[in-house]
């Protein structure tokens, strides 16, 4: 039975429950619900630092070792070499005796004769002669010495007074003098330019000047005046003793034959142009201990001299000779010299020690055959040459021998080896000695003619004399050191503008090492030590030259920073692009999406 339920009309309605609040407008384009996560942008970041922080690693297996170089001091050498040229310092005294004091005395103001000295020096100098890089005439001493038994001297600190005895000295025989000379210690040890004036001088028709083969001249005639003593006082000082004996100036060093590593290696060869018709050879071993050995000594602060010597067979000159009757001999003029050494059968460069920078030196002894014997040199003033011989600057000299007999040997049926004689090899070396003399510069001959008149030199057993291994040591020394310099300036240069060149530690030794040698020869020219100064302005030039040209400095990994940025951009640069835009692009997604749900969280709350 279903019962029916009906409400009292008083009974109130029932409670409706509360509508929700409407919910906000979603876009699913410009809102998101959820907040962005950082999983993405983490993991993109870290590729890029990753890729960043390779780059260091990169640089590091591309990174040129350079080691530190004293640009300062070789900046402070240049200047130094510019501003303040080198002062050798000169000693030059003049001792004047009469022959016999008890018959004869000297009539000069020694105070005069001083200032007219110097005076004529000075006016030497400026006319260019001795003025240039390793003279004296702007740093020189004088000291005046009259002993005529009051010995009057004028700040003398060398010569002793007495010392000298003209009437004991036999000026006929100039070596004898020379030796005295020598033997009374004018010098004291020191390097003294002297010269001694005998006056009065007995056997002596005229006025007799002699250079001998140490540190002093003298010089023996009748009276005279003040200004003719000074006069060739002056001349000897500067144009023998400073200047070597050379009127147009120094010896330009340029042109020296030593090679940059101061190394010069004497080559000596015996040419058989044809030895079908004769042959010779050599004892080279002797003549080797008894000529070159002193000559190489006395240039070792110069330059270090080795010697090699062989016999080439088969080999004809490149020049043709003509008969001349007149004459009797096969001729070749000095406008053949140019086409007589023949480079294709000639084969002299043959030595293992000359490799490098060092100075070889060819010294030939050309045996002719016998269609062409004797072969002579024709000077232009169509005299024949007495040597026989002529030189090529900065190659070396060639002679030209012609055996005692130009009979041929072939018409016996076994060919004889001749070997030269002693007398031989001695007259070729002693023109190979004069060449090489000639080749520093210097005279070869025995006289020197000045504006006073003619001087004798006297020549060294060791092919140079005192006085003139001084002035090669003063030039060299001067030369060295220029060219050291412009060459560690041009380094310094070459390293500054291109940084990514190698620089090893042995190239840093060796330019610290040379500036040290160059700062050492400044210091023993300037205290009168020339061949000091010598030897170490050689080491200076040497290490110079090794750092400029040291085999690393010409490896192909001293490219600029653009080449190298130019090499490797094409395999990094797209890999860093796109890993560069990638982290760009996340970064701006990640930023969008942010602001998404920010924007969904604010219209949220404006909702509620």
């Amino acid at each position: 039975m279903a019962e029916e339920i009906t409400e009292s009309p008083n009974h109130p309605p029932p409670e409706t429950p509360p509508t929700p609040p409407s919910e906000p407008e979603f876009d699913s384009k410009t809102m998101r619900r959820t907040k962005p996560g950082l999983k993405r942008l983490f993991l993109t970041f870290t590729v890029l630092v990753s890729f960043l922080l390779g780059f260091p690693f990169l640089f590091k297996s591309v990174e040129i070792y350079r080691s530190p170089l004293p640009f300062q001091d070789i900046d402070s050498l240049s200047n130094d070499v510019v501003s303040n040229p080198f002062l050798f310092p000169c000693h030059f005294q003049a001792i004047l005796v009469p022959f016999d004091p008890k018959s004869s005395s000297i009539d000069l103001n020694l105070d005069e004769l001083e200032l007219s000295i110097r005076s004529k020096i000075t006016k030497l100098a400026s006319k260019g002669i001795a003025s240039q890089c390793g003279a004296c005439t702007n740093n020189f001493t004088l000291s005046l010495t009259l002993d005529d038994g009051d010995c009057t001297q004028s700040s003398s600190k060398f010569y002793k007074c007495g010392a000298i005895r003209a009437v004991d000295l036999d000026f006929g025989d100039d070596e004898s003098v020379d030796e005295a000379l020598e033997s009374a210690g004018l010098d004291s040890g020191g390097k003294v330019y002297s010269v001694v004036v005998v006056v009065n001088g007995d056997g002596v028709e005229g006025v007799k000047v002699v250079v001998g083969k140490y540190r002093h001249a003298w010089i023996v005639g009748r009276d005279w005046g003040v200004e003719e003593v000074a006069e060739r006082l002056a001349e000897i000082f500067v144009r023998v003793f400073v200047n070597g004996g050379r009127e147009e100036g120094l010896i330009h060093g340029e042109f020296m034959p030593v090679g940059a590593d101061g190394k010069i290696v004497l080559s000596f060869n015996l040419l058989n142009a044809d030895p079908s018709d004769w042959t010779y050879d050599w004892d080279f071993q002797k003549i080797d201990e008894t000529l070159l050995a002193p000559m190489i000594d006395a240039l070792g602060p110069i330059a270090n001299i080795s010697v090699e010597s062989q016999v080439l067979y088969h080999t004809p000159k490149f020049s043709v000779s003509s008969w001349d009757e007149k004459l009797g001999g096969y001729i070749f003029s000095t406008k053949d010299l140019p086409f007589f050494v023949n480079s294709n059968e000639w084969h002299l460069d043959t030595s293992i020690a000359a490799g490098g920078r060092s100075k070889i030196l060819q010294f030939v002894v050309y045996v002719p055959s016998a269609k062409e014997c004797p072969l002579l040199l024709q000077l232009p003033n169509g005299e024949i040459s007495k040597t026989n011989a002529f030189i090529s600057p900065m190659w070396g000299g060639v002679m030209v021998w012609n055996p005692q007999s130009c009979s041929r040997d072939s018409d016996s049926e076994l060919l004889v080896r001749h070997i030269m004689s002693p007398e031989d090899l001695q007259k070729i070396f002693e023109v190979f000695v004069g060449q090489f003399r000639q080749l520093f510069g210097l005279k070869s001959g025995s006289l020197h003619v000045g504006a006073m008149g003619t001087y004798s030199l006297l020549a060294s057993e060791k092919g140079f004399t005192e006085w003139e291994l001084d002035v090669l040591s003063r030039q060299h020394t001067c030369f060295n050191i220029h060219s050291s310099a412009t060459t560690l300036g041009s380094l310094s240069k070459l390293v500054q503008s291109l940084p990514r060149m190698i620089i090893m530690d042995e190239i840093g030794k060796q330019v610290k090492f040379s500036l040290e040698a160059a700062k050492l020869a400044r210091v023993n020219a300037s205290l009168g030590f020339y061949d000091a100064s010598a030897v170490s302005s050689r080491q200076a030039r040497s290490l110079a030259e090794d750092a400029f040209f040291h085999p690393s400095i010409m490896s192909v990994s001293y490219y600029s920073f653009e080449h190298c940025f130019a090499v490797y951009s094409p395999f990094f640069l797209p890999v860093s692009m796109h890993v560069l835009l990638a982290a760009l692009r996340e970064w701006r997604r990640y930023k969008q999406e942010k602001a998404k749900y920010l924007l969904w969280k604010a219209k949220e709350k404006v909702a509620s």
